[in-house]
Formats: structure tokens, C-alpha cells, sequence
């Protein structure tokens, strides 16, 4: 149910819309931050990249862990309630970074990150669907892009300020240091907003609770295929992210890893156009085409990063993200097409699916130890071909095909 501009005056809604949209920032942020993270504590606590990867295992491993509950929590006791809960989750874990740098353990921190994830679950689990609950619902999946745009600046945020405050700080700062003081700025931020968040009231539309209609879902392919597309397009993109500082490099000899981290927010910067030229082409081609064109594409350009070409391979690493940048969204419409009073719990299994990326990069830096980063970017290869494969031949339901 739609919250009502006639029962909620619109300055209400405008602010309430406002604050929503910040929590689309601070999830992309945190995640822009994980990325650099992984090539820091290679370089400060001696980890290899496989054992680095654990992180992305941490803290979308949270995701699936948190999908369920959190929506349980929105429906029995609102978005607010689902907001404060993951925002105390965020500051906390961020905070719970102190003991770690200080302990100077690699897997101590994989406990901060996973607790700062079940926030950050419980805050997209509530954010996307509030945000589209805020005002008319004709402009509903309007208002969801224009909070997504302000998550592309947090991803692409991320990195660049990530790299300067890690990368470049002196090494008399002590190797924890750099991390420890931008997490605890990041828990006073997190802290700040939860207060405005507690003390501003927010338009609470009734979440209106349905049967269980899971049934058949199994027996719907285009879904079925479209969790397992999801599942490996995740896996990509945090494969891809993950791994891009040591693949520059590497790939670069005169690269630092402070230049490289400002080169990965281009990319970001990258995902972000994709995104808006994306929404523009589906005014004249269709979803599952475009997906199928933009899902080659990347297949083409991940060849080309393994092939490690000088002056070439890098460009092609970074034209990935402009061409992810519809995947995720347009994989999760496709998939609920035609699914009815089953949207709700097909979406369930669709937002579980994010575990791919706890898992499956994990495999990528194996790769990368043992035959180095280029070879392993075979990973997101054969991940975007599953994605390719689920856009031109499953993505349709059954019922719409032609005889």
C-alpha cells in the first residue's frame, strides 16, 4: 500500500523521501570501501587473495543471512523500526572495527563486517520498497532510480576517499590506523542519521500481509533461471570490484595503489551513466534484448581483461561497469514477470541470491594466488555467460512465448 499524499502533507513526504535516500548512499559507500579494503590488508597483514576475499564471504553472506528476518521485522513492525535496527547494526560493527586494527587479525574483521552487512540488509530491505511508497504511486519506480543514482555516488564515494585516507596515509599512523579512524567517522555519521531518523516522523503505510502463495514457483523457469542468473551476476560484479586494484597493479607496474583505487571510482562513476543511459535505451528496446546485447558485451570485454593487453585491458575492466549497471535490477523484473500474488516470495529468494557474492570470489582469488589476477577474471567470464544464457533463452515466462 501506497502512502497517501492526501493524508500526508507533501513537505512530509519530500523529507521523509530525502532521508530514505540518504541510506541509498551509505550502503553504496560502505561497499565502495570494501573493495580497497581487500588490497590493503594484503599489503598490511600479509593475506593472500584468496583469503582476502573473505571479507566479500562476510559481508554478503550477512545479506542472505538477513533477507528473511528483516522483512519479517518490516511487516510486523514497520520500515522505520527496520531502518533504526539497521543503522544501529551499521554504527555498531563500524565501531567494532577499533578492537580489530588493534589486534592487527585479519580474521577479526571479518565479525565487524558481517555485522555491519546485517545493517545494511535490514536497510535495503526496508529502503526499496519504502522509497517507492513515498507519494504517487504512478511515480514509484521514478522516485526507486533516483534513490539508486544516489547509491552509484556512494560506490563510486568509496573508493576515492577509501584510497586517500587508507593508501596514503603515512606509515608512521600505524597500519590499523588509517582503517580505525574512517570507520569511527563512519559510526558518528551512521549514529547522527539514526537520531534524525528517530525523532522525525515517518509516513508508516500498512504492509499488508499475505498468504503464503509460494507454491509453483519451482515450476516457473524464467524464474527459476532468473535466482540462478542472479545469483552469478552478483558474483561477477563483486568479483569484478573486489579484485580491480590488484588487477591494475599488476596489470600496471607504474600504478599505485592509491592511483589505482581513484581509477576504480571512475568505474563507479561508469556504473552510474550506465545506469541512466540504460533506462533511456529500454524506451525503444526491451529489457531481456538489452540485457542479452550489454550481457555479450561484457562477456567480450572480460575476454580481453584475461588477455592482459597493455594500455588495452585496463579500459576494458572499467567499461564493465557501465555495462553491469542494468543487470541486477532488470535480472530481478524479468524474473517476477508474471509471477502475481508469488512476487513477494519469489523476490525473497531473488535478494538470497546475493550470496553469490560471498562465494563465488572467494574462487576468483585462488586463481589470482596461484596464476595471477588476469587468469582470474575467467571467474566473472563464465559469470556473465550464465547471465547471457538466462537473457536470450529463459527470461520469458512460459506463457508468453510464441507456439
Amino acid at each position: 500500500m501506497t502512502v497517501s499524499a492526501t493524508l500526508t502533507p507533501s513537505r512530509t513526504l519530500s523529507f521523509a523521501f530525502v532521508l530514505v535516500t540518504s541510506l541509498f548512499f551509505m550502503w553504496g559507500f560502505s561497499y565502495g570501501l570494501l573493495d580497497v579494503l581487500n588490497k590493503h590488508f594484503q599489503d598490511t597483514l600479509g593475506v593472500t587473495k584468496a583469503r582476502s576475499a573473505l571479507l566479500q564471504t562476510a559481508y554478503f553472506g550477512a545479506y542472505f543471512v538477513m533477507a528473511l528476518p528483516a522483512a519479517e521485522l518490516a511487516a510486523r513492525r514497520g520500515y522505520k523500526a527496520t531502518i533504526l535496527l539497521g543503522l544501529a547494526l551499521f554504527a555498531g560493527g563500524a565501531l567494532l572495527i577499533i578492537p580489530a586494527t588493534l589486534a592487527h587479525n585479519f580474521m577479526l574483521f571479518l565479525v565487524p563486517f558481517f555485522i555491519i552487512a546485517s545493517g545494511l540488509g535490514c536497510l535495503e530491505t526496508a529502503a526499496n520498497p519504502y522509497a517507492t511508497q513515498l507519494g504517487d504511486p504512478a511515480r514509484g519506480a521514478q522516485r526507486l532510480n533516483l534513490s539508486q543514482i544516489f547509491n552509484g555516488l556512494g560506490q563510486a564515494a568509496g573508493p576515492w576517499i577509501g584510497g586517500m585516507v587508507v593508501f596514503a596515509a603515512t606509515a608512521s599512523t600505524g597500519d590499523g590506523d588509517p582503517v580505525r579512524y574512517l570507520y569511527v567517522a563512519l559510526a558518528v555519521v551512521v549514529l547522527a542519521l539514526a537520531v534524525v531518523f528517530f525523532f522525525t516522523p515517518m509516513p508508516e503505510p500498512k504492509v499488508e500481509r499475505m498468504p503464503d502463495a509460494g507454491h509453483g514457483l519451482l515450476a516457473e523457469r524464467h524464474f527459476v533461471w532468473g535466482v540462478v542468473a542472479q545469483f552469478f551476476y552478483v558474483a561477477a560484479q563483486v568479483g569484478v570490484g573486489a579484485f580491480f586494484i590488484n588487477y591494475a597493479t599488476e596489470h600496471d607496474a607504474t600504478l599505485t595503489t592509491a592511483r589505482a583505487s581513484a581509477i576504480f571510482s571512475y568505474g563507479f562513476m561508469l556504473f552510474m551513466a550506465g545506469r541512466f543511459v540504460g533506462t533511456l535505451l529500454m524506451t525503444w528496446i526491451a529489457p531481456r534484448k538489452l540485457l542479452t546485447l550489454y550481457a555479450a558485451i561484457n562477456v567480450a570485454l572480460c575476454l580481453v581483461v584475461v588477455a592482459a593487453i597493455p594500455g588495452v585491458s585496463l579500459h576494458a575492466l572499467l567499461a564493465l561497469f557501465f555495462f553491469m549497471s542494468i543487470m541486477f535490477p532488470t535480472i530481478f523484473a524479468l524474473a517476477v514477470q508474471g509471477l502475481g500474488p508469488r512476487t513477494k516470495r519469489a523476490s525473497s529468494f531473488l535478494i538470497m541470491s546475493i550470496v553469490g557474492g560471498a562465494l563465488i570470489p572467494v574462487v576468483m582469488g585462488w586463481i589470482g594466488d596461484h596464476a595471477g589476477m588476469a587468469a582470474g577474471y575467467w571467474v566473472p567470464t563464465a559469470c556473465f555467460a550464465v547471465v547471457l544464457l538466462y537473457a536470450w533463452k529463459f527470461a520469458a515466462p512460459v506463457s508468453s512465448r510464441s507456439p
